[in-house]
């Protein structure tokens, strides 16, 4: 509520620092005004709460003048509140559809579960449910049950396999394009049968949400659970309604289910359960029992999802317990028998504020799937340092090679088996894929076809047998080189979402090939190590519709070995390049859209990338200090280890034995000074793999672990939470020993969104400065890409590098692409690994009181630095640790002498 112009925050739990009053006055007229804003706070200053208590009080005080507004309209005009009945309408019809709206709520939030409803739900007359499109979910086919097909076979004309099961309907095209041939080419992309709802239907027609909400986002789970806790401290969580959303994996409680382990094949095996579900209901339909089709409805192949009163029970518990995280909710479904995923799923509509991952917000399938309604509300996307690199990731596409000669097989088997069977129109459509599939077989495994691939010399220098051939492609080349550009993708999309044929190829197939091997059927469908025939299937659907995109928009990378090797690196892949459109979708159907983050400079990468129409003036941008004093924080660049040796971590020397060696002999000293924790962060797995391995020959790890224990960052994310959980305990309990020490990987889980706070993180110790692999072809589109926006004269001379180049792998080619970058291009390379290392550096002070101390360890850190050939890494730190950078030191000495006295000056400032 404002209070002599400016905003108060009441929910505040606690007194809040200067900048967070600032954060949050700053975050609340930005949603004021609407449009674009990017707010940065360094993690640690209270960054989440500050957006919780602005954002959800800009919510309450705008309620507040609408009620306000609404009652003087009221006052002056005598009618009722509310936009039910019409001006003519007495009172009592008025009165008499409110309490019937009121008797209503609980049946339509049961109802209106997880249905298809785009960002506008359209008007459907449901009542004859049958007929209306199921709801579509990423990664299932839909059925479009406004035609009514006829079976052109009789049970006697199947075999003893059951081949009827697996027969298509008969398709006709409809020319008029009706279906599927929508403006938004994206639309095509949910080739998904409806995980939806176990419900009935609807018996109303659906109005347009218009209740305010937010939507809050962020890139991982973990995330997204930190966020509720810090709610929770707010008297927002039990006054508002609030759901968090995730994935299937994260919320099944299906034990069968979440065995397979995959998140692919969790998503597969949940909606074949909903599948069978709707098989039960096509037959009572078939029988003309109309009546008893909202009966079996009630029925689901989930056991999770067969009772409704469950579900309610679900629901019910839901609002009564306030703010709750993932795995509160997932406790919940475990503890009352019903799903989690789809009964969190129904709360979005009631919600105030909506919990999710970057994925379902940014996605479109996904959003649309889920029901989102953005328009007029507001979108908060958290962590947004790499937003536009997320975003156009989630559009890319591939297609392994084992995927594609699986799915050609099994579609030659099911033409083979149906042929005779099948009407004319499904004849055209399965010969069409064949064409398709066999084009791109032909590309990865045949050495005549694509002349860009013919430049390519056949020994190769400096790889080995690992080595696979890669090069790109415009989509129009592409299809051009394959001799399909004259087929109408859009219209083999339309049949692969109206058809079933995905369903019915992989379920004729896996059987086939079961039966052949003489193995048992997996519950899942599954009969191949490489994954199920219907993810193949979807894959190549998903490739398809990216072939439908501007030739601009992204390019088609093709990856193969030579068929002397093995064949399962070989794929074809479309990587998305521009997320403007994507974009301004979200943004011209949203209220407000704010990216916040700890550091979100350079903006105007983020904004060319992103939102280029916007002009910068009408940006609104915040950036605030951190809260900390200046003696909690003690940045230094080290540029020579104990022995004198210069670090130097660069791509051809950061794996010598000497370099390696040194840094084993800096962390042996950093243990004898620095208290508790030690976190320290190297480029990859691989390297971090062979800096242990040499410490653990060369005896320095045992040195090491004299001192204090040692923990590596796992691959597998789901054992990270056990290794912290390990860390920590060594950290509070470190006797013999003064502490642990933490070996992470920039990139990683660790370096993204785990908090180090006081003895866990004392000192960061960032190991060179870590670069993506430039020899990468598709960073490379993306850099070729970034250098040429706004500027056709720059791509034109990019274009004319030659497919050697690429195909090579080799990595001085790829440094002579970058160099040859005078702009965006090389700016963006730099701040890929500039991001990363501010990333990692942020995971310690995480309050006032909090202390740590940061080493860059490279002389590419070192202000007199000379070997540089892009711009100095120190101006591209947080501005609030480039004010407090030691920036020069002339021996390690100097550096161990400044960590002495840092820690014993705020060890006797914590004891006073």
């Amino acid at each position: 509520m404002e209070n002599g112009g400016e905003p108060k925050f009441p929910a505040f739990p606690y007194k809040p620092y200067s900048i967070q009053i600032d954060f949050m006055n700053a975050l609340y007229h930005s949603l004021d005004t609407g449009g674009v804003s990017m707010l940065e706070s360094p993690t640690g200053t209270g960054k989440t709460l500050s957006i919780i208590c602005s954002a959800l009080q800009w919510v309450l005080d705008q309620r507040q003048k609408q009620k306000s507004e609404e009652r003087v309209a009221s006052d002056e005009k005598q009618e009722n509140i509310g936009q039910i009945g019409s001006d003519d309408e007495p009172d009592w019809i008025k009165n008499f559809v409110v309490n019937k709206d009121n008797q209503m709520d609980d049946k339509k939030s049961k109802k209106k579960k997880y249905g298809f409803a785009s960002a506008k739900p359209a008007k459907r007359n449901n009542k004859d449910s049958s007929k209306d499109l199921f709801s579509c979910d990423p990664g299932e086919a839909c059925f479009n049950k406004k035609k009514e097909c006829k079976k052109t076979v009789k049970k006697n004309d199947a075999d003893e396999l059951g081949g009827e099961e697996f027969l298509l309907e008969e398709y006709e095209s409809e020319e008029e394009g009706e279906v599927g041939s929508s403006n938004s080419k994206r639309k095509a992309s949910t080739f998904s049968v409806s995980s939806s709802s176990d419900e009935e239907g609807e018996s109303e027609e659906e109005e347009e949400e218009v209740k305010l909400k937010v939507f809050f986002c962020s890139r991982t789970h973990s995330q997204l659970s930190q966020f509720i806790k810090e709610l929770r401290k707010t008297v927002f969580a039990n006054e508002m309604n609030i759901v968090s959303l995730g994935s299937r994996k994260n919320f099944c409680i299906n034990e069968e289910v979440l065995r397979l382990g995959n998140s692919t094949r969790i998503n597969e095996r949940c909606l074949e359960l909903q599948k069978s579900k709707k098989k039960e209901i096509s037959k009572i339909k078939n029988l003309g029992a109309e009546g008893r089709i909202r009966q079996t409805k009630a029925s689901s192949g989930c056991p999770m999802l067969r009772k409704h009163k469950l579900q309610r029970q679900f629901r019910s518990e839901i609002s009564q317990q306030g703010a709750l995280d993932i795995e509160d909710l997932v406790q919940l479904g475990r503890n009352i028998g019903t799903c989690p995923y789809y009964g969190s799923r129904s709360m979005i509509t009631p919600a105030d504020l909506v919990v999710l991952p970057y994925q379902s917000l940014l996605s479109k399938s996904s959003c649309e799937a889920l029901g989102l309604n953005l328009k007029n509300n507001v979108v908060i996307i958290d962590e947004a340092h790499n937003l536009a690199d997320s975003l156009i990731s989630m559009y890319d596409a591939k297609i392994t090679l084992p995927q594609l000669e699986k799915v050609h097989s099994h579609i030659e088997k099911y033409f083979g088996r149906f042929h005779s069977l099948l009407g004319s129109g499904n004849r055209r459509y399965i010969q069409t894929l064949l064409v398709l599939t066999r084009a791109f077989l032909r590309v990865l495994v045949d050495d005549k076809d694509v002349n860009c691939l013919n430049t390519c010399p056949d020994a190769q220098t400096g790889v080995g047998e690992k080595h696979r051939f890669d090069s790109s492609m415009a989509i129009n080349d592409f299809l051009f080189s394959l001799n399909i550009d004259n087929i109408n993708l859009m219209k083999v999309l339309q049949y692969i979402k109206e058809s079933n044929i995905m369903h019915k190829v992989s379920g004729y197939g896996d059987k086939m090939t079961t039966l052949q091997k003489g193995s048992a059927v997996k519950e899942n469908g599954e009969s191949c190590d490489d994954g199920s025939t219907l993810s193949g299937f979807r894959a190549l659907a998903d490739m398809l519709l990216s072939l439908t995109n501007n030739d601009g928009d992204g390019r088609i990378i093709i990856s193969r070995k030579r068929p002397t090797c093995s064949r399962q690196g070989a794929y074809l892949k479309y990587v998305m390049l521009t997320g403007e459109k994507i974009f301004s979708e979200i943004v011209h159907e949203a209220h407000a859209v704010v990216l916040a983050g700890g550091t979100l400079q350079p903006i105007e990468e983020t904004r060319e990338r992103l939102f280029p129409w916007l002009p910068s003036n009408q940006l609104h941008f915040f950036s605030c200090s951190h809260i900390v004093p200046p003696e909690s924080i003690l940045p230094l660049a080290v540029s020579c280890g104990p022995s004198g040796r210069s670090f130097d971590f660069s791509y051809n020397l950061r794996s010598s034995s000497t370099m390696i060696e040194e840094l084993g002999l800096l962390l042996c000293n950093l243990a004898t000074v620095v208290p508790e924790g030690i976190v320290v962060f190297l480029s990859s797995f691989e390297y971090e793999g062979q800096v242990y391995d040499a410490w653990k020959t060369s005896g320095i790890l045992e040195r090491l672990m004299k001192k204090k224990y040692v923990f590596r960052e796992p691959r597998k994310n789901t054992k990270v939470e056990v290794i912290l959980k390990e860390y920590k305990e060594a950290i509070d309990n470190p006797a013999p020993r003064s502490g642990a020490i933490l070996l992470a990987v920039v990139g990683g889980k660790i370096s993204e969104g785990i908090n180090f706070s006081d003895g866990m993180g004392r000192c960061i110790v960032m190991v060179g400065l870590p670069y993506p692999s430039p020899s990468d072809i598709e960073l490379l589109e993306r850099v070729k890409h970034i250098e040429g926006l706004g500027d056709s004269s720059t791509m034109k001379s990019l274009k004319l590098l030659s497919c050697e180049e690429y195909n090579g792998g080799d990595i001085q080619a790829a440094f002579n692409i970058l160099r040859s970058c005078t702009r965006r291009g090389k700016e963006y390379y730099e701040n890929l690994c500039m991001k990363a290392v501010n990333q990692s550096i942020g995971r310690a002070i995480r309050h006032i009181n909090d202390y740590a101390a940061i080493l860059l360890v490279d002389i590419r850190y070192a202000s007199d630095s000379s070997k540089r050939s892009f711009s100095h890494p120190s101006s591209k730190l947080p501005q609030w640790i480039k004010d407090r950078l030691v920036s020069a030191t002339n021996n390690y000495g100097e550096v161990h002498k400044l960590l002495h006295h840092f820690f014993k000056l705020n060890k006797n400032r914590g004891c006073k």
